[in-house]
């Protein structure tokens, strides 16, 4: 019989590689360690085109449909040897607004489960950092905001903009959630997939380093990098 993974919620939340991790909060997330240097990739490169990365200063990034990474999310350990000595930043999960708490803190989890297998193996790993309502970056519900549990402070972090901050609604939200990462992990450096619109990222911006990338569509029609 095969001892293949046939779902993500069978024991796709692979608690199996997580010995010897360490674990953060209420409920538990596992961490991933600040590395030693600050290394700012010299850009962002969608998991489904790494094969056109041609330098290790290049990230790995996941800004995709879920679908299109599934396999990592479920058999992270068999990107391992891959991505060993390359710079990855962890998959990012979806954490919708609308979603069930239970949705984002499972998400969030395997954000940092997948990026403490890839660290293990020699990954140089940024973390995604990912909020959806004010539950996941407030403690209104929990004591923990779980949208920063995992994280240590005072590092590199990478959020994404893409998609996220179309109406007025999206960017109040992605506004008071990226106050509340700035005031929770005093970031030394955040990377910034996609647009960086004065509206929600004007008050910040003398707080910690952006630097910003073009989302991927941007860059195939010759749109650089403004951070």
């Amino acid at each position: 019989m095969s001892n293949r993974r046939k779902a993500i919620i069978d024991d796709g939340m692979c608690p199996d590689l997580l010995v010897g991790a360490d674990f953060d909060g209420y409920i538990g997330i596992p961490i991933i360690k600040r590395p030693d240097k600050i290394v700012v990739p010299t850009g962002i490169t969608p998991f489904s085109y790494r094969h056109r990365i041609d330098s290790d200063t290049e990230a790995i990034g996941f800004y995709e449909m879920d679908e299109t990474f599934s396999d990592v999310l479920v058999n992270p350990q068999k990107y391992a040897e891959e991505f060993k000595g390359k710079i990855v930043i962890t998959p990012d999960c979806s954490l919708y607004r609308d979603a069930p708490y239970a949705v984002s803190v499972a998400n969030t989890y395997k954000n940092r489960t997948i990026g403490y297998v890839l660290q293990e193996q020699g990954a140089y790993v940024i973390p995604q950092v990912r909020w959806g309502n004010s539950l996941t970056y407030t403690d209104e519900l929990f004591p923990d905001k779980v949208a920063f549990l995992g994280l240590e402070k005072r590092s590199i972090y990478a959020i994404g903009t893409y998609g996220c901050i179309q109406t007025k609604d999206d960017k109040e939200h992605f506004k008071a959630g990226l106050k509340a990462m700035i005031e929770t992990l005093e970031p030394e450096v955040i990377l910034v997939y996609g647009s960086m619109p004065k509206i929600v990222f004007g008050d910040f911006l003398s707080t910690t380093k952006f630097v910003q990338y073009p989302d991927w569509t941007t860059r195939c029609h010759g749109g650089g990098s403004n951070g």
